[in-house]
């Protein structure tokens, strides 16, 4: 006899908070009972849903199994009639295994433990996990369909699948927690595609949502044929509940019926990745605002314009801090933009403070000659005013500074560094112009004027970037062998630079480590952002001009 069954299945793409499981189950369970009204049979969330990822060393918790513990009862005890695929920390015999079990009607009807444990880049698993041994062979029968699991590094390693299709599964659900880098969702497909005809069968990818310290996790969950082909596709940035409808014919799925979302293009999606992670940095800790200095410059243009976008413009307030180097184009632009952006803008000249601080420090200084010192004293100033203003009204600052620029040490510590979080932290300042030219047909927010004239921090008279730096196409596409591509000197000439050049770039970005160590997080875009993907050490004798 021919079996037929029709399976609605529902991609959780939530964003969640790390560390709040009694929050996070609830929203399990509310989740699932809005997945029932819609006729669901199925619904899929998350890589270690009630811990939020990445849960870093709140693993370590002594309570973690306790709360845990309550979490699942807590689940059970709803006793949905739906099948519940979640993902969570579960201790076993002292070993603590990344999880994903399936829960119907007050039951756990079996579990899958992660078996391929990333350690690379900022992921550190096998810091807090053991693998899972064999777990590709543990079906799971839903509605009679056997079911194979898999957790978010399990599907971009070959075999899996093949293991799970000789043990008669006929579908494979993916739980992720897979954060956005520049072309990540193109990757993600073409691998989903590779892993279907692998195990000719079905994938069901459902990726977390929402910024998280300097991880941005797009979501873009998904569903491919056994063909590859894709099927159905969830928005990137949206949290969602979104329904794809599965037939299965004597078990074997022989159509998928659901919405493709359209395609992000590069720069939107870029840009969205920036929104959400200055959203939820500030939402989730709990800041009541954001304040930055707007200067006139296209960096703090463009951060202005995120912030706005992330929080709305009552939530944003801006402060030009001008000084005898400021240019009445500086003061015209920033007032400018602060008007079209519809935020509280506020002129504080920091001169008088400067002088305050040149006057008791001049004994100390008699008998020298001006440099950088007086230049970071401006922009220590500026950091004092705008951190004593946080201090006093609970707003975030917001620093303003680039990949380009922190790459090479073009920024002052406790000055123009100071603050909560760096919206362009992974940003070089060839994209900063893309970006801004972006936004621009959004909606004209930042003067053309402040996109097209030359940069400078207004530091000295007549100062331009390029006094002290390579043009930035030059400039970026040095740091980018260098840094993302592990290139060494000689390669980097090789490729047509300059050696004196190169070698000069590659020692700022050496010897300036102990000012990015020191720097606030900020959005990651790359895969070799500043943070926990780079660790060099700041004390050593490596001499990178060879």
């Amino acid at each position: 006899m021919v079996s037929e069954q029709n399976l609605k299945v529902c991609l959780a793409q939530l964003n969640l908070l790390v560390g709040d499981i009694s929050g996070n189950t609830q929203r399990v369970i509310e989740a699932s009972g809005q997945a029932i009204e819609a006729g669901a049979q199925v619904i899929l969330f998350p890589e270690l849903t009630l811990t939020g990822y990445p849960p870093e060393d709140l693993l370590l918790r002594p309570s973690l199994e306790l709360r845990i513990n309550q979490a699942l009862d807590a689940i059970k005890a709803s006793g949905l009639s739906i099948h519940i695929v979640v993902g969570y920390p579960k201790a076993v015999n002292g070993q603590l295994f990344n999880m994903a079990g399936v829960f119907f009607e007050g039951d756990c009807l079996g579990e899958y433990a992660k078996q391929n444990l990333p350690n690379f880049q900022v992921f550190d698993e096998k810091r807090y996990f053991t693998e899972g041994v064999g777990q590709s062979e543990n079906i799971i029968h839903i509605q009679g369909i056997p079911t194979a699991l898999s957790i978010c590094e399990d599907i971009w390693h070959p075999g899996n699948l093949t293991a799970a299709r000789a043990a008669g599964a006929k579908w494979m659900l993916n739980l992720n927690a897979s954060p956005f880098h520049l072309d990540k969702p193109t990757h993600r497909q073409a691998l989903l595609k590779e892993r279907a005809l692998e195990g000719d069968m079905p994938i069901v990818y459902v990726n977390q949502v929402g910024g998280q310290d300097e991880l941005v996790f797009d979501g873009g969950s998904m569903v491919v044929d056994a063909t590859g082909e894709l099927k159905a596709s969830v928005a990137t940035y949206d949290e969602s509940l979104s329904y794809v409808d599965f037939f299965f014919k004597d078990n074997v799925c022989e159509n998928i019926s659901g919405a493709i979302a359209p395609e992000r293009p590069y720069l939107e999606s870029v840009y969205q990745a920036l929104v959400m992670g200055v959203r939820d940095y500030v939402n989730k800790n709990g800041f009541k605002g954001v304040l930055l200095g707007l200067s006139g410059g296209i960096d703090s243009g463009l951060t202005i314009a995120i912030a706005v976008d992330a929080l709305g413009k009552e939530r944003v307030e801006a402060v030009m801090m001008p000084f005898k180097y400021t240019s009445q184009m500086s003061l015209v632009d920033a007032e400018e933009q602060a008007n079209r952006l519809g935020v509280t803008y506020k002129v504080l000249p920091i001169e008088p403070m400067y002088d305050a601080f040149m006057n008791m420090l001049s004994d100390e200084f008699e008998g020298t000659k001006v440099d950088t010192t007086e230049e970071n004293l401006q922009s220590r100033c500026r950091g004092v005013m705008l951190m004593a203003m946080s201090n006093k009204k609970g707003s975030m600052v917001l620093t303003t500074g680039n990949k380009s620029e922190m790459a090479v040490g073009y920024a002052t510590l406790y000055g123009d560094m100071a603050g909560g979080y760096g919206v362009l932290k992974d940003v070089f300042k060839t994209l900063v112009f893309e970006l801004s030219n972006y936004r621009n047909t959004l909606g004209e927010v930042i003067p053309e004027r402040i996109i097209t004239r030359p940069p400078s921090a207004e530091l000295a008279p007549d100062q331009v970037d390029e006094d002290s730096l390579p043009s930035y196409d030059i400039l970026d596409e040095i740091l980018r062998l260098y840094i993302e591509e592990d290139c060494s000197a000689q390669c980097i000439i090789e490729e047509g630079f300059d050696e004196e050049v190169v070698k000069r770039v590659l020692w700022l970005v050496d010897v300036n480590e102990y000012k990015r160590r020191q720097a606030p997080v900020g959005v990651r875009l790359t895969q070799r952002g500043f943070g926990r993907d780079r660790r060099y050490p700041i004390t050593n004798g490596w001499k990178s001009g060879i």
